[in-house]
């Protein structure tokens, strides 16, 4: 039978342990669990094997050091991204085509009134009327950017197609596929919407 006292003392040989590891990477690099965490973020790392192949590859560290570091990084209480990271991830890629008119669109809405919050997620952007959401934004892929908006009771017609499938937190879906397609007809639609969010 294990005494509690050796699970402890293992337990705390694996932290010592483990922090040496962390120790020898910052002799090899010079940076810090923070430091690698603040790099990650800029380059829109979040995946695990990403996290990986980009250790290895611009800091020449071996499996096990870049795994632990990414162990670090993916903690969720060690890892959490400002609002400007998380939009920055957003547009990342292929997908900063749209940054440009995402951030025209951000910046029409927030006029609508003096309670608009804009917060980006992991796939979208929420835009709301206090705690209400009223619209979205996702930049779907290099070919599109998604507006999807949430308006009950207003029929789908023409580019302001029902949501479906496709994001149950809004109603509605606009597809725009080139800049000028963010139009006044959209931020009527958004306008609408916010002013719906409101009862």
């Amino acid at each position: 039978m294990i005494s509690q006292t050796a699970i402890r003392v293992n337990s705390q040989e694996i932290k010592m342990s483990f922090q040496a590891y962390l120790d020898s990477i910052e002799a090899k690099t010079g940076k810090t669990p923070e430091a690698f965490s603040k790099l990650a973020s800029q380059k829109g790392l979040a995946k695990h094997g990403e996290i990986i192949a980009w250790l290895k590859t611009e800091f020449a560290l071996g499996h096990g050091h870049a795994n632990a570091i990414a162990a670090v990084l993916l903690k969720s209480d060690t890892r959490k991204d400002s609002p400007e990271v998380k939009l920055d991830k957003l547009f990342s890629g292929k997908k900063d085509v749209w940054r440009a008119t995402g951030d025209e669109i951000i910046a029409k809405v927030a006029k609508f009134g003096p309670d608009v919050v804009v917060s980006a997620g992991e796939t979208y952007v929420n835009l709301m009327r206090g705690k209400k959401k009223f619209a979205i934004l996702q930049p779907s892929s290099v070919e599109r950017l998604d507006v999807g908006i949430k308006l009950k009771g207003v029929e789908a017609e023409g580019r302001f197609e029902a949501a479906g499938s496709w994001n149950s937190m809004v109603t509605h879906r606009v597809r725009v596929s080139t800049p000028n397609e963010a139009n006044a007809e959209i931020f009527s639609w958004l306008k609408r919407a916010y002013e719906v969010a409101a009862s």
